[in-house]
């Protein structure tokens, strides 16, 4: 997102030049994002299609460039307050953190504000990219009002046709969104959801990515020439009342004893067997589709397992996807608690196999969830 701040001039004039339309819809392109907003309640951002609800987490799963990426964003317990264009902006903070093949490639604090209107404003964010478990660089990193305004992430009342700017940062940041459509339907975690929108967003860097905001989940779907993620399971979105069901639990048991046995040579095949029947076998299907179909695999790759640091790894992937079903019954502060455990596992066979930057990128794993208040017993 460093490209040349002439790029972003021409992709906005082409953009707002010409015939004034949207060619995917025929709306009028007109922009949203000009009048000075007002804050008197900056960190209730309760906006249906861009919530940051307190204690709320999403997992996001899909590929990029061909690998596996994981993405987690959790809304933290503090805000951070931001002086922009002389007034101080009290902004919700929101960690994201991306995995790809498993390891630890960005994190991230953003930072986010509601005006008086019901639009959600992004005010800047402070990035971590990692490269083999230590930090690249801070590509992306800006600030409202330090580097230059705050941009509109989100409109109240979006329709096609409108254009906004969440990054407008000249050789720095810029991202020029346009809303295509405003009445999608997505197939979300629990079933189908309606009122979700359709955006086309061209970067700075010349690239264009097509997006959907699901009310309830805020960011759902985005995608480029190459990566697509899409959400998982989200949470206040997707809870569920009642216990953990008794299946993940025994399953996450079957995991842990599957690692251990691994590790002193035991045999696993019978627990592991156990394991999959029980899964397969499991009373409803209620269960978020890709959450399923993650432990699926990761049930797979422990069936196939042949050495014992093989099988303690796909152990611990299933302990992982295990651990990511129970997230709509448990808080996340719970849940990443359990996560550190599993960091901790996977620690120990990054540490046997003289794997450096695995140890790096756990250590990174461990500060993100310590950050966002992961319970520990």
């Amino acid at each position: 997102m460093r490209a040349a701040a002439g790029l972003a001039i021409a992709v906005a004039g082409a953009l707002l030049a010409g015939c004034g339309a949207s060619q995917d819809t025929g709306a009028p392109i007109r922009r949203v994002d000009t009048a000075r907003p007002s804050f008197s309640e900056p960190t209730v951002i309760d906006n249906p299609l861009f919530p940051v609800s307190p204690g709320g987490q999403t997992l996001q799963l899909g590929t990029e460039e061909g690998e596996p990426l994981r993405v987690e964003v959790t809304t933290l317990p503090r805000t951070r307050t931001i002086t922009w264009d002389g007034r101080r902006i009290d902004a919700v903070v929101s960690q994201y953190v991306a995995y790809r093949s498993g390891r630890v490639v960005e994190v991230a604090l953003d930072y986010y504000a509601q005006d008086d209107d019901g639009g959600v404003w992004y005010l800047g964010e402070d990035v971590d990219n990692y490269e083999r478990g230590v930090v690249a660089d801070h590509e992306g990193s800006w600030l409202a009002g330090r580097d230059g305004p705050g941009g509109l992430i989100m409109p109240a009342q979006p329709r096609p046709g409108d254009v906004f700017r969440p990054e407008n940062i000249p050789d720095l940041v810029f991202e020029e969104v346009t809303i295509q459509d405003a009445a999608v339907t997505v197939d979300g975690p629990r079933g189908l959801v309606d009122g979700a929108v359709a955006t086309e967003e061209h970067l700075m860097d010349g690239t264009v990515e097509h997006k959907v905001f699901a009310p309830g989940y805020g960011e759902f779907r985005a995608e480029t020439s190459d990566e697509l993620v899409q959400v998982a399971v989200a949470v206040p979105a997707d809870a569920a009342a009642g216990a953990v069901p008794a299946v993940l639990t025994q399953l996450a048991g079957g995991a842990a004893r599957v690692y251990d046995d691994a590790g002193a040579g035991l045999a696993v095949g019978a627990s592991v067997d156990a394991m999959t029947s029980a899964w397969r076998d499991r009373p409803d299907d209620t269960a978020p589709p890709a959450l399923a179909a993650a432990l699926d695999d990761a049930l797979g790759r422990l069936s196939g397992a042949g050495d014992p640091t093989a099988v303690r790894q796909a152990a611990v992937d299933t302990a992982t996807a295990v651990l990511d079903l129970t997230l709509p019954y448990r808080p996340p502060a719970e849940v990443d608690g359990a996560r550190l455990d599993l960091v901790a596992r996977q620690l120990a066979i990054d540490t046997e196999t003289g794997d450096v930057a695995g140890q790096r990128s756990d250590a990174v794993a461990i500060a993100a969830l310590r950050d966002r208040g992961a319970a520990t017993r």
